[in-house]
């Protein structure tokens, strides 16, 4: 399907005057469409929900010189199975993770419910979160301790990315200029898996820290990442290896409490937090241990009692 020419000489919204600067608008009504204009027009930003991008621009931190419009493209509001991993597209909300794929994938249904507002939530998307990069995105941690992939399209390739090599740097990504974010590829949670965060209140907070772990019973392995704890969400490497040591996966015996406590520590020894606004760099750390023991204790008690997918 070739892209409407017309989108590119005339945008569906009439352009407007921005800061003095003209802003150019694109709706494409196809994923071909969306490839062609951004390869045409690298510099348009593209938006889905844009409950990110749209308070930036509102506050005056963010000026693009066009926005592409994908709320009208229908390929990339779909999920599917491939080959035993889920496919989910970029536009599927959090409200539909929670819904539809919340026994499929429930540390990013966890995640995805302390996402904003029911109405952020709505409009807010994975692939949102995953373009706009921030280490307190909700949904990295979760996708992380899965083995995410992510997948980036052009008008001349498709290629899988795994979520540890996309996310570069502070809203930064591997995204080339000619590229969109398609979907993201995640194996079905063959374990418990948890999720939380710790902000200066209950709801509609931007995460402080958070954690995300699952428990890979079939590998006896486990996975455990920091968000808002460091420039990237962070995997914790020793604190893995050390648990793995520990658990005792045929059995099912409970993990004592020196072991929560070692394994808190190491998840800190991960972390590399600012003092911020949200708070100090070492309350982080505190609560990175803590979230870190909590976290694991609530998925091994739930794999003892062999509810796999709670």
């Amino acid at each position: 399907m070739r892209a409407n020419t017309d989108t590119f000489q005339k945008p569906a919204l009439d352009e407007s005057k921005n800061g003095g600067t003209e802003l150019e608008f694109f709706r494409p009504e196809s994923w071909q469409e969306a490839l062609e204009i951004i390869a045409a027009h690298p510099e348009a930003l593209p938006i889905f929900g844009g409950t990110d991008v749209m308070v930036d621009i509102n506050f005056d931190r963010e000026r693009p010189e066009g926005v592409l419009d994908l709320t009208a493209v229908p390929e990339i509001r779909e999920w599917e199975e491939e080959d035993g991993r889920l496919r989910v597209g970029a536009g599927v909300t959090y409200t539909r993770v929670i819904h539809e794929l919340g026994d499929r994938l429930p540390g990013l249904a966890m995640a995805s419910r302390t996402v904003g507002s029911p109405q952020i939530r709505n409009r807010g998307t994975v692939g949102g979160n995953l373009g706009t990069a921030s280490p307190a995105g909700d949904a990295l941690p979760p996708l992380y301790v899965s083995d995410a992939e992510v997948e980036l399209a052009s008008t001349d390739d498709t290629r899988l990315v795994p979520v540890a090599e996309f996310i570069t740097g502070p809203k930064g990504n591997a995204l080339e200029p000619n590229e969109l974010i398609a979907a993201f590829h995640v194996p079905e949670a063959e374990g418990p898996q948890q999720y939380a965060k710790i902000g200066p209140r209950n709801a509609m907070v931007i995460a402080m820290c958070a954690v995300g772990l699952a428990l890979h019973p079939e590998q006896e392995k486990v996975g455990i990442c920091l968000g808002s704890a460091a420039p990237t969400p962070v995997l914790c490497r020793e604190a893995e290896e050390f648990i793995e040591g520990v658990l005792e996966w045929g059995s099912r015996k409970e993990i004592g409490e020196a072991a929560l406590e070692r394994f808190g520590e190491l998840a800190q020894m991960a972390a590399d937090p600012v003092s911020d606004v949200r708070g100090t760099a070492s309350y982080r750390t505190h609560a990175v241990g803590v979230l870190a023991r909590r976290t694991l204790k609530w998925a091994w008690d739930e794999y003892r009692g062999g509810n796999h997918a709670g």
